[in-house]
Parts: structure tokens; sequence; C-alpha cells
């Protein structure tokens, strides 16, 4: 990344002359606004700044933008907003308040500050908001605990999470963000398995072995980030990134650990082009070591997001994930170039992907969405219905119903995911689309196929309810035969180059069930009880069943829920 730095920065500097402009801070990872943002983009239908928003984290500014649209149109009597609406839109504005401007904001303000110091706002321990300098700190707090039905364990689970938010803005011209947490986690068993499978935490990178059967880890993450020349937004940090516009995403999700990261997101009229350019871990079995320089591998991706409609947004994806003995390929960074090609020229096979996307906003109820990832195809081969092992892609359709049967804020959402076998992974096992021993798009890997349903129903502003059942049926690797599951396996050792199907070997199936409660004690802080059940079948009889039901009351503040929906 360094050879990112190296290249890129210069460019910054030229484009400088040209004038900072007013940039803005992102949302954070599953922040509690984006189910408004998620329901306005139905409602407006016809809103650039929520049809063009497939690449997430949300900026802030834009996401102010929109609420102040919506409030607008409330205020006419537009009818648009429920009274939770109302107030979920209040509370987006008054934790983003630094771009808040045409709305009062009298009751962003504490009856009673702490010594007249802390929580003079509702929404942040420390706020200061002067001339050229607008800055927060929050602390950050999860606490679970758990019981788990699973006959193979004795051991209470327990989720025990700290730590600081900060975040600021300079002169409305340089924006910057940092959460640090320490963690310790004893995760359900299926977790714990997964763990030892993968040597890998997930959604997080090093970690020490905690109380023998859990973990300790700290997740740190932060960026900075600025506008230049208007249309175009860079970012650079240690974080996450997401493309898509459903539960999962095929393309790049946030399941796998942090990395670094330069993001440029050039937004034009009805376009939205990012470029995204990441170090990444490969696989290793010294991911916990400690005392060993890991090596580094990297991506380029290119997302190209187009409104063709006032209603129906289109996107394209590619990237391509290459090892250069840890240091970037230069032709890579050519932000306008077909990644494809510039592969061929380098006369390299490193793996690249492209794809497309859509979303469809119909009747101010309803969107349907879906993704298509192509990692290789023969069309003579799917024609002649052989099943050759190279047709590697990934299809999504989904959809979501808002205030279903006229119910307001009751929400539905359903989701099909399938990924063809081999997918994902490679003949180099460098350039299997991985991170930190983690799949960088669908947890499972490759060869499955997947069906999500969720309900969410928000009664009153405090309390929100929700169910999620995800069902999937996965091909399984057996002790001498690669069936394509395990995307960090190489494809060579594949048994064929016939005979693949979907799910193709033995074949696992699973049921991962949810309900959850939460109430809003005070402005970003929850209560929380939750019922989890997961029934897996293995599709080997090396593997025992692992069904469990776990029971969760938790304590949150000022970040995500830690979810285990796989």
């Amino acid at each position: 990344m360094q050879y990112i730095i190296k290249t890129v920065v210069p460019l910054l500097f030229l484009l400088i002359p040209y004038g900072l402009l007013a940039q803005s801070t992102y949302l954070p990872q599953g922040s509690k606004h984006q189910a408004l943002l998620n329901r306005l983009e139905i409602l407006l239908q016809k809103n650039d700044d929520l049809n063009l928003t497939t690449v997430k984290p949300f900026s802030r500014k834009i996401a102010v933008r929109i609420a102040e649209t919506a409030d607008s149109i409330q205020k006419t009597g537009g009818n648009l907003l429920s009274r939770v609406d109302e107030y979920n839109l209040r509370s987006l504005l008054m934790n983003n308040s630094e771009w808040v401007t045409g709305t009062d904001t009298s009751d962003f303000y504490s009856k009673k500050s702490i010594w007249n110091t802390f929580y003079k706002t509702k929404a942040n321990l420390l706020e200061v908001n002067t001339k050229d300098f607008f800055f927060t700190v929050n602390p950050v707090l999860q606490q679970q605990l758990s019981f788990e039905s699973d006959e193979h364990s004795d051991d209470r689970l327990f989720l025990n999470t700290k730590g600081l938010t900060v975040r600021g803005l300079i002169a409305k011209k340089v924006g910057f963000s940092a959460y640090i947490t320490d963690n310790q986690e004893r995760a359900p068993l299926f977790v714990q398995d997964r763990i030892i499978q993968y040597n890998a935490v997930p959604g997080y990178g090093f970690y020490k072995p905690f109380k023998r059967t859990a973990t300790d880890y700290i997740d740190a993450r932060g960026s900075i980030n600025f506008t230049a020349a208007r249309y175009f937004d860079f970012q650079f940090g240690y974080d996450k990134n997401f493309i898509g516009n459903g539960y999962r995403s095929l393309f790049l999700s946030d399941f796998s650990n942090s990395y670094l990261f330069l993001k440029i997101n050039t937004r034009i009229w009805k376009f939205n082009y990012m470029n995204l350019f990441t170090e990444l871990t490969p696989q290793t079995i010294q991911i916990n070591a400690g005392d060993k320089l890991l090596d580094k591998k990297y991506t380029s991706m290119h997302h190209l997001s187009m409104d063709v409609t006032k209603w129906l947004n289109i996107g394209i994806f590619e990237a391509v994930v290459f090892d250069r003995r840890n240091h970037f390929e230069f032709s890579y960074l050519n932000p306008v170039i077909f990644l494809r090609l510039a592969e061929q020229q380098n006369g390299s096979a490193d793996n690249a992907f492209v794809g497309i996307d859509l979303k469809a906003n119909v009747a101010k109820r309803f969107q349907f969405y879906g993704q298509l990832l192509l990692d290789e195809l023969k069309v003579s081969e799917m024609r002649s219905g052989k099943g050759w092992w190279a047709n590697k892609f990934g299809i999504q359709a989904g959809g979501k119903y808002i205030d279903a049967f006229s119910i307001r804020n009751l929400d539905l959402q359903g989701e099909v995911n399938l990924v063809r076998p081999f997918t994902y992974s490679h003949y180099d096992s460098l350039a299997n689309y991985t991170h930190y021993n983690q799949p960088m798009a669908h947890p499972l890997g490759a060869n499955f196929v997947e069906a999500i349903g969720i309900v969410r129903y928000q009664p009153h502003p405090k309390w929100t309810t929700s169910a999620r059942l995800i069902v999937w049926k996965q091909g399984v690797d057996t002790a001498g035969t690669n069936y394509g599951s395990n995307v960090f396996k190489v494809n060579t050792t594949r048994s064929g180059d016939y005979g693949f199907s979907l799910p193709s070997g033995p074949g696992s199936t699973g049921i991962n069930a949810q309900l959850l409660v939460s109430y809003e004690v005070r402005e970003n802080l929850f209560l929380e009880a939750s019922a989890l059940v997961r029934n897996f079948k293995p599709g080997i009889a090396e593997v025992g069943n692992r069904n469990t039901s776990v029971i969760t009351a938790g304590l949150r503040m000022n970040m995500f829920r830690r979810e285990y929906d796989y």
C-alpha cells in the first residue's frame, strides 16, 4: 500500500489548488439510521442521492440532505412519514448535526448536562461545535450474556466490548473519524468451530485465546477524507466497505476483517463512480502469532452506478485480486481502464471478476434488487449442460416491501443467493478473494444456495422488533475431493473438469433463525433480548450435527449489534 500512497498522494496535491470543499465522514457500520434511509429510498422513489447509494458506508452529509428533503415534504403536507419515521428522522439529524442547515435544532440539546461539559447534546458525550471545528467523542459499549442449549458446552457465552469513537471536521473541508474497542467474546459453539477451522474470528483480525474457549481481540478503525474539485471524494483509512443493496453482497461485503484502503468516489449528474484500492492479508496459519510479519496481497475495484431512469439504477462492477511480492501493480491504479484488459496487458492471470447490479423502486412501496457476479463463464459449456467446473458465477435476487399490508413501519425483505462451485477461488492461493482467513463476499464461500427472509417492525419510536430466517444448502468438500466450496483451496485440486452441479458434492443443510426485541433507553443506548435457533446437518458422516439455541440479553451503546448470521 505504500506504493499507492507514493503514487496517488502527489495527484491529490495537484487537485488541492482547485479548492478543498466540504467533506463529510460516514455513518458507521450497522448504523441504526440505515433502516430509515432504506425506507426513504423507496418512499421518495426518485431521489438521485439515494438511488446512487449502492456503495456503503453512507456519507453523513448526504444522509442529512436526504433527511431534510423528506422533512420538508412532510411539513408541506406530503404525509410521507409516519410518527415513528419522524422520530427516526430527528434522531438522524441529531446524530449528524454538523450538516444540519434547514431545521430547528433546539431539541438536540439535553435539559441537563454533566458538569456543563458532558452530554450537552443528547447524542454525544462530548461535542465541540465552533467556527471551523466540529468534534465529538462517544463511549462504545456492548455487553451480552447468553445461554446456549448445545449439550457439548457448559460454558456461559458472553460478549464484553468497550471502547471509544471520535469524529470531526476541520473548516468543513477535512473530515476524520476513529473507532477502537477491546473485546472478549465466547461465541456459540458453531462460531467457535468456525474460528478453529479458519483460524480467524469472523469480522476481525489478530486475536488471542481467552479463558480456554473464548477470544480476546481489538477492533480499530479510522479514516481521513476530503473532497477536491467538487466532485471527487477521497478517503484513506482502515475499515470495511460494502457494495450492494441486499442483506448479503456477492461483490464486496463487510464480513471479513478491516483493511487498509484508498477510495476515490466521483459523483456527478446521475453517475457515481467508485475506485477502491486495498491491501489485504492472504491465508496464513500465523494469523495470531503476534511476532511474524504477514505477507500482503492487493485488490483494485471499480463500481459505476447509473440512474438510467428516475426509479431504476444499474451498476457495473469489476475487481482484480493479485500478489506482486508485497507491492502494488501500478497498471491497476488507472481509474478508467477495464481491469481485465490491464490484467491481459500485464501478461498475468490474476483473479478478475466482473458484475452487474440493479435496483428498481416501484409504487413507493417496493424495491427489487439483484447482482450478477461473473468469475469465469463459457457460454458453450453452459449450453452443453455437463457442469464444467470453470463456469463460476453468483446470482442474487431480492425485494423489499415497506409498510406491508398498510401497516406503518412493518417492513419485509426476501433474498435468494446462489454461487457456483469454485467461484472466488484461484489456482494461485494468494489470489483468492479472501482477507485475513475470511471470505471477502459471502460467509459461506461458494457452492451454495441460500434464501433469507426478514421482518422488521417498529411499532413505537423506542421499540424495534425483527425476525430473520436464513436457510441454505451447500456442497461439502470431503477429505479427498475438492467440490469447490472452500474458496481458500486452489482450484487445481478439483477431481475433474465436469459434473459440478449446484450445490456439488455431499449436501449440507442449515437453518439460522433469530428473533430480536430492542428498546432505546436514551439516544444510542439500547436494551436488547434475542433468541437464536440454528440447525445444521452436515453432508458427511465425519462431522456431527451442530444444533443449538441461544438466548441473549444485552446492553449496547454507540455501535452495531454483533450478529451470528451464518
